[in-house]
Formats: C-alpha cells, structure tokens, sequence
C-alpha cells in the first residue's frame, strides 16, 4: 500500500496499530504535513520515528530519511515492510539485489520512503537521484549528530543543509537530546539559520529509576548490581574497550549471559552482537557508547554505567535506552575521582576551542552535581534541560533514602579563602595541602604557609577535602581555567557564600565514606595534570600537521619533565631532557606559549645555539657590555658592533687575552680596543 493522502489519525490506525498519539505527536506530525521546517526534541521512547514516517504516508511522492546507523535503518525498513509500507534503504550493508529492488521501486514511483546514511551524501550522484525520484521532504534523526563538538558528531550531516537547498523541500529534523547550544547548531547548520517550527517534549521518563553510587570495588558493585536483575536485558556502559571485555568475562564467570562491543571490534562481528541483543532475553552488553543509538529494543530493563559519562546529555541518552516499552526500569552509574580526572583531560586534550572548553567543562560539573545531588535526581536532572518537576519524583535513590546533609559553609569559604589568597592559579590538590597545613617545596617556595589559611582544614582528611571539593564543583561554584591549566577559578555562584552573605548544604554521607584508596601512580601531580594535558594536545596538533607519530615531536617523558618544571624561557625548556637544539629550534617556542602563556622573546639562532648552557648566559653578558659601550665609555664615539655570530664564537672559545680575542672571526682592532677590556673581565668569571 501507498497510504497517500488520508486523515493522519485514520492512518496511525490503519497502518501503524495505534489508536490514539501519544502526547506531543500530533501537533509535530500536523506541523510536518503543513510543510513547516520543524524540529522536534523528544525523550527516547517518545515516538520519534512515527512524527515522519506518518506524514510521508499522507505526503504525495517521496520522503528521504537520513539516519546515522545501518542497524536501525534495516530495523525500520523491515518493520514498515511488515505493516505494508513500501520503503527501503541505501546503505553499505546492502546487496546487490537489495539496491536493485529499492532503485526498480524509487523508478516505478512506488517507494514511500528511503532510508540514507549521510556519508552517502558526499556522491554526486545522490542529488539527482533524490530529485528523480520527485522527494517531498527530508526528515532528518538524530539531528544532533550536526553539532560538530558533540560525542556523536558525523561530518557528513554537515551536507544536509546544502541538500535541503539543492531539493528545496521541507526538512524535519528530530533528537532525543539537545541543550540550548546544540539545538542553535542544529538551527544553523540544517536550516541555515532560519527558524523551525520547534517542540520542545517533556524530558522526563517517569518509569525510570536514577541512581549514582560512589566507586568501592567498581566491579563488584556491577556484578551486584546485575545479580540482583538475573534473567533481564541490561546494558552497562564503560570508558574504554578494554573494560569492557574484561566485565563481560566477569559477568559470564558470575553466570550471565553477557558480551561486550566496542568501536575496534570487526563490523560482522558488532553485527552479530547487535542481532544477539535484539532476539535473546536477559543478554547483557557490556559497551563503550559507540553501542545503543538506534537499538530499537523496548524490554531493556537495565542500564549501569561502570564510568562517569561525559555529560548530561551522554548521560540521559543513553539511560534512555532503558525501559522504552514504558514498563519500570533501572539505572545506576558509578563514578570516583579518576572518572573526573580522566573526563577534565579528555576535554583538555581535545581539539575543540577554548569557549567549547569551557562549556564541556561546565557540562562535566552540572554532571558531578547531578550525582552529589542533596535532593531528587529527577528534578535536579529536568532542572537541566529547562523542565521545572514541582515534586520529588519518588523514583530515584535519594528520595528513597534521603542523603545526610549539613551545613557546609565553613568548609566551602575555607577552600575557596585558599583559592583567592593564591591568585586562583592552583587545582585542588595543591589548595588542600594549604587547608591541612602540609609542608613541602612548592608551599614553602611560594610562601604559602605563611597564608591565614594555612593548616585552617585539619579537621578533615585528604580524601573529605576531595569530596568537597567535588560538591563545590557539582554546585559550580568553581570551574577549571584553561588558560591557567586547569587551576581552580570561583564562579559568581561562590561570591555570596565567600561574603557570608549565603549559605550552602553538603552531603554528609560522601564525605564521612571518603577514605583513602589505593589507585594506580599518576604520570604528574594532579597539579600538574591539566598541563600536561595541554603540552599533550600541542604535541598532538603538531604531530598532525607534520604527519608524524606524537612520540617523534616529544617522547611523554619529556613532556612529564615540561610540566613538572615549567619553563618559562628558552634557556630553561633547552634544558629538559629530550630537547635538543633541532627540537629546541623546531618546537621550543611553542611548548613554552603553552607552558608561559605566551611566546619567549625572538632569539638569534647564534644565540639559540647555546641555549641552555652557561655560554647563553655568557653570550647575554657579552651583548649587554657590547650595548653599554657601542658608543664608547663617554658615549660619543662613532657607533661600533659584533655580530651575534662573533659574541656566539668568543662565548664558546672564551679567549683569556687581547691577541686571542682579536683573531676571533669579526673581531678587529678597533673592537678590541672599544669592546676588549670590559670582555675579558666578564669572560674571567667563566673559566
């Protein structure tokens, strides 16, 4: 069947089963009929998928669907193929027969819709094909997918725009997850700035339950956690590809069925995984992120997160993933002072700017309130995405057990006195070693025990300062500064409270549990960690640029010693070990504007040549006597100079009388005679 034309309620029943639209669909699927641009921001779950497939039924001609996955492309093409729609699909998954049949069906004007991956896009055949084949519309999914700072960014949705000039259609475009930045992005790179008709659907997925639990035994926790739900499907997210196969053996050892997938695995064999998941009950998936978005799976009654996600929006879409079918599902994530760290340098270390920095940072702390929260998750989470929810939810942890609070003022103006009174120029560790009053070379050098605060947080330990710290940056009360390293900076939040003009609540329980653990030796000092970072993605940048592996720029250790030293000037970054004078000549500039700041003062290569070695010092002395003297001692002889290379030579040679000094290439008798006497006398302090 067709299903053109018709009364949209008529064919959500015809076709689709459906006797009533679930809340906000109607308005977007009329929205869409009326040819509108329109974007339509809708929780996992919400019905996205029906808002354009019901409209290109009761729209003449075709309706193009750009969609990022293969796998939820087929499923959907199937599903439709099963309740009569013509539709198909181009993807590099198909067969031959399979590209035969949707091209006869886009020719004989049967097809309703036809599903594209965007890299399809880059072909110069795909516009003339689209247009042949008479497309009314483009729907757009996942449209957040164009936001190029996001963790789902794909280059090729940056073509969409041209497309939808090139056709001069109507374009929908849908997502289950968009902050205000995103979706201005979104408005800008797929409709070219011109404003859609946009729905805003609720956020909340009420059948959800949230929770966050501190790491203590990370793995054990997931094992519980999954004990506890034998028998049904969970997904549980983790950072990397290597923790996610060593959990799906633990889970498999504890007696689950479980796999893992991540981005380094063989196509066939994500495939398979994904086909296992789809039909098997009670599989768990052990993942990194590049598993879920598309999984049209409604029953997965769990999903745990083994690692901090890089933000809310990571965060709600893929928890989202969960309980689809409306039916109770859980969630639990877990996180410790590593998944943090780890988060901060994966944003220091990337390649977006400063401003996109800035806010990933931001993100990374409305998330670490969101699980050092002191009231519901629910709200505090729709709070987020501009949703005011009156009550507490009743379905998140801490409204099944209320947290233990006190009030945290005292502790809070203490840390940020210690932030202040040294010029916000320090990350945690180093302002904790001020509140406990721990002596060591960097405190006594800056003379910081001598600070009133000094020794003022005694009455908490190490890791409770930690945990402070952590609510403090889960209140934003503090963020890192990028152009400081990833010191410790206040925000206008902190202001009143530091005045005592406002007060604010803490937990109890995270810090009364925060205990000292034994974790893996950093590469730095978690002072020095964001410069690290930051030396790591010049490194990076340049290697790039230059086409060559990181390691042949600077070796890791080289860099370690950079951060750990920090040189300021040439002479000083000629001295860690690993720059050479190539490297010195090549990138040494750099590293130090990234270390200082900005760039060292030009220096003659003559000069650069001793950079580092007490004949640079030497050189310096030699050019202050020369200009001091360039006129002679009374300052009005006819204007005399050696060449850089000449200073360079005598510095080097150091000559110990006239006769030596005047066959130095570029010396004469006259420069003796102006210049001699006074280098001699600097050159006998260097022998």
């Amino acid at each position: 069947m067709d299903g053109q034309g018709g009364d949209p309620g008529d064919i959500l029943a015809r076709v689709f089963g459906f006797h009533a639209f679930r809340p906000g669909q109607e308005e977007i699927v009329r929205a869409v009929i009326a040819g509108r641009d329109t974007l339509a921001i809708m929780p996992t779950g919400g019905g996205k998928s029906l808002c354009y497939q019901l409209p290109a039924l009761c729209l003449p001609g075709l309706t193009v669907v750009i969609s990022p996955l293969i796998a939820l492309m087929r499923d959907q093409v199937r599903a439709l193929r099963q309740a009569g729609v013509e539709a198909g699909a181009l993807t590099s998954g198909n067969t031959e027969d399979e590209t035969e049949e949707v091209f006869a069906a886009i020719d004989e004007g049967r097809l309703k819709l036809l599903y594209m991956a965007p890299e399809r896009l880059a072909s110069g055949t795909a516009v003339a094909l689209l247009k042949r084949a008479g497309t009314q519309m483009i729907a757009v999914d996942e449209a957040h997918c164009v936001s190029q700072w996001g963790h789902d960014f794909r280059p090729d949705y940056l073509r969409i725009g041209e497309l939808k000039r090139s056709l001069g259609v109507p374009l929908a475009a849908f997502t289950a997850t968009a902050d205000e930045e995103t979706r201005a992005e979104i408005v800008t790179r797929l409709f070219e700035g011109r404003a859609p008709a946009t729905f805003l659907r609720g956020f909340d997925r009420p059948n959800i339950h949230l929770a966050f639990e501190p790491k203590d035994q990370p793995r054990q926790q997931i094992l519980r956690f999954a004990d506890a739900r034998r028998g049904q499907s969970g997904i549980v997210y983790c950072a990397s590809r290597a923790r996610t196969e060593s959990l799906a053996a633990a889970l498999r050892e504890a007696g689950h069925p479980a796999c893992f997938y991540h981005g380094g695995m063989e196509a066939e064999d994500r495939r398979a995984v994904e086909a296992r998941f789809q039909r098997e009950d009670g599989l768990i998936v052990t993942a990194t992120v590049a598993f879920g978005m598309g999984i049209d799976k409604p029953d997965i009654r769990w999903v745990a997160h083994a690692d901090l996600p890089k933000s809310i929006e990571s965060y709600y879409q893929e928890i989202g993933r969960a309980g689809r079918d409306g039916a109770p599902a859980e969630t639990m994530t877990l996180y410790g002072p590593d998944d943090i760290r780890y988060r901060r340098q994966q944003i220091d270390e990337g390649l977006a700017p400063p401003e996109r920095k800035a806010a990933d940072h931001g993100r990374l702390n409305a998330l670490l309130g969101l699980a050092e929260a002191t009231g519901c998750r629910r709200q505090k989470l729709l709070a987020y995405f501009g949703e005011d929810a009156h009550e507490p939810c009743g379905n998140c942890d801490l409204c099944d057990t209320p947290p233990e609070l006190f009030d945290g003022t005292e502790a809070v103006r203490k840390a940020l006195s210690a932030a202040l009174r040294t010029g916000e120029s320090y990350g945690a560790g180093h302002l904790i070693e001020i509140l406990l009053g721990q002596m060591n070379d960097k405190i006594r050098s800056r003379g910081h025990d001598q600070l009133p605060t000094f020794g003022v947080g005694r009455d908490l330990t190490r890791p409770q300062w930690q945990a402070v710290f952590r609510q403090m940056l889960g209140h934003d009360l503090m963020r890192p500064d990028l152009e400081r390293h990833g010191a410790l900076v206040m925000t206008e939040a902190a202001r009143p409270i530091l005045r005592g003009e406002e007060t604010i609540t803490l937990r109890r329980d995270l810090i009364r549990k925060a205990r000292a653990k034994t974790v893996a030796k950093a590469l730095v000092s978690e002072e020095d960690a964001p410069l690290l970072s930051a030396l790591k993605a010049k490194r990076r940048a340049l290697a790039e640029a230059a086409g060559l592996p990181a390691y042949m720029i600077f070796p890791d250790r080289t860099l370690i010693e950079m951060a750990e030293v920090r040189p300021m000037t040439m002479d000083e970054m000629a001295r860690i070990n690993g720059v050479g004078a190539k490297k010195l000549e090549s990138f040494g500039a750099e590293f130090v504007a990234v270390i200082a700041g900005a760039g060292p003062e030009a220096m003659h290569p003559a000069r650069r040549k001793l950079a580092g070695r007490d004949e640079g010092a030497l050189f310096d002395r030699l050019a202050a006597a020369q200009l001091d003297l360039a006129r002679g001692a009374d300052g009005q002889d006819r204007y005399l100079n050696c060449p850089n290379s000449t200073l360079s030579k005598i510095a080097e040679l150091k000559p110990r009388d006239l006769g030596a000094l005047m066959r130095i290439p570029g010396m004469g008798e006259q420069k003796v005679e102006r210049f001699g006497a006074a280098f001699l006398e600097i050159l006998a302090e260097y022998r």
